[in-house]
């Protein structure tokens, strides 16, 4: 089968095609929003750009007394803007392997358009496509929440059919930074016991803190912590410096969590270690522990309304369903983190329509069957919601 068949039989696979074949690389996303919003105008779909150029669709439809629910997807690959060529695969879609597909996330994008096109004058839906999830997520950052009105948020962007995530792990940077008071010769003053080794005192540190998995739970991985680098010493000409008492050293972690509290026990922890450091040493060697959040936690919320209507649909279309954690960041943080125009927190969702393989390389490609499914999900979750 070609590509151009595969179209013609299936609505939503030809509107996939379409979309993974226009080049998006972050913050050029300018022709696959051209292509977004002519589908919208010829289907007579409400799209509006916002100041920053992410796309806001809303479905008013006839029943007037349902909440909206909103799908969120974001329209940059992982890639550059060379072209796209398509080919089957038994029952991938994938490109000549000349460059990445961009299934991530132009998957979740054409299921959000496709309930639309299917939807577009029953009940009412908001669907958010954003710019640059890719590089910096600076598309949803720049998003007014405050002009949304649903309280649930699907984002469609995971990478398994079946999948619905319900946490998800900030991204925090903390930076150990050691001082001694004195330096010198390692010959002429090493017998002078006030003449520490910053290299040696790291280590004692980096021995105490916490290293892997913190804290867990039914979910999977809940709080972590990763020691990235220890630099400590000198050099000259390349050639490392062995005659010297070093004074400087410096350690480097990310610390990831799905939980404000388990992020914050961690830290009191490791201040706690830094402090009794300190102490020890007194005068002659002070080590600090410097915090930066980049990305916030997405904590598991209380509400289950729409793990239950996950959990229904799944068993009812005979669809493996995966409810667990993930170790790595996305836009249901920021979702997470904000409120919609009724002052609401938004409750968002991290969902799998298909399966995606081997996403960001030139091997990418996706299962075109489970996206079938995985839209089928999206409907009947719809309609259930809708109930």
């Amino acid at each position: 089968m070609q590509i151009e068949d595969l179209k013609k039989e299936n609505k939503l696979l030809e509107i996939f095609c379409e979309l993974v074949q226009i080049p998006s690389p972050s913050m050029k996303e300018e022709k696959v929003i051209e292509w977004i919003k002519n589908f919208c105008a010829d289907n007579g779909i409400n799209c509006k750009s916002d100041d920053y150029g992410n796309l806001i669709i809303t479905v008013s439809g006839t029943v007037t007394d349902k909440q909206p629910l909103l799908l969120s997807a974001h329209m940059d690959v992982v890639g550059d803007a060379s072209p796209i060529n398509l080919q089957i695969n038994d029952d991938f879609i994938e490109t000549d392997k000349t460059r990445t597909l961009g299934a991530d996330d132009k998957a979740g994008v054409a299921c959000a358009l496709m309930l639309a096109y299917e939807f577009s004058h029953i009940y009412p839906l908001e669907i958010v496509l954003t710019r640059d999830e890719e590089h910096g997520m600076s598309g949803i950052k720049h998003l007014d929440f405050s002009k949304l009105n649903s309280k649930y948020a699907l984002v469609l962007d995971a990478d398994k059919l079946g999948q619905l995530l319900v946490s998800g792990a900030s991204y925090t940077n903390a930076q150990l930074n050691l001082k001694t008071s004195y330096g010198g010769h390692s010959g002429l003053d090493i017998g002078d016991e006030k003449r520490l080794n910053a290299a040696k005192l790291i280590a004692e540190l980096v021995n105490e803190i916490p290293q892997g998995v913190f804290y867990k739970d039914e979910t999977g991985t809940i709080t972590s912590i990763n020691i990235g680098t220890i630099i400590a010493g000198n050099t000259q000409n390349g050639t490392p410096v062995t005659n010297v008492i070093n004074t400087k050293a410096q350690a480097t972690y990310s610390i990831r969590s799905a939980s404000f509290e388990k992020e914050n026990e961690l830290k009191a922890i490791i201040q706690n270690i830094v402090e009794k450091f300190n102490k020890k040493y007194d005068s002659l060697a002070n080590a600090e522990i410097i915090f930066s959040q980049h990305l916030p936690p997405f904590e598991k919320a209380q509400d289950d309304f729409i793990e239950k209507i996950h959990t229904k649909v799944c068993a009812m279309l005979g669809i493996n369903q995966d409810i667990s954690s993930f170790h790595a960041g996305a836009e249901t943080h920021i979702y997470a983190q904000n409120k919609n125009s009724k002052g609401e927190t938004i409750c968002p969702f991290l969902v799998g329509l298909a399966d995606v393989f081997n996403m960001h390389s030139i091997d990418e490609k996706i299962d075109y069957k489970t996206l079938i499914q995985g839209y089928n999900l999206l409907k009947e979750m719809f309609l259930e919601f809708n109930k």
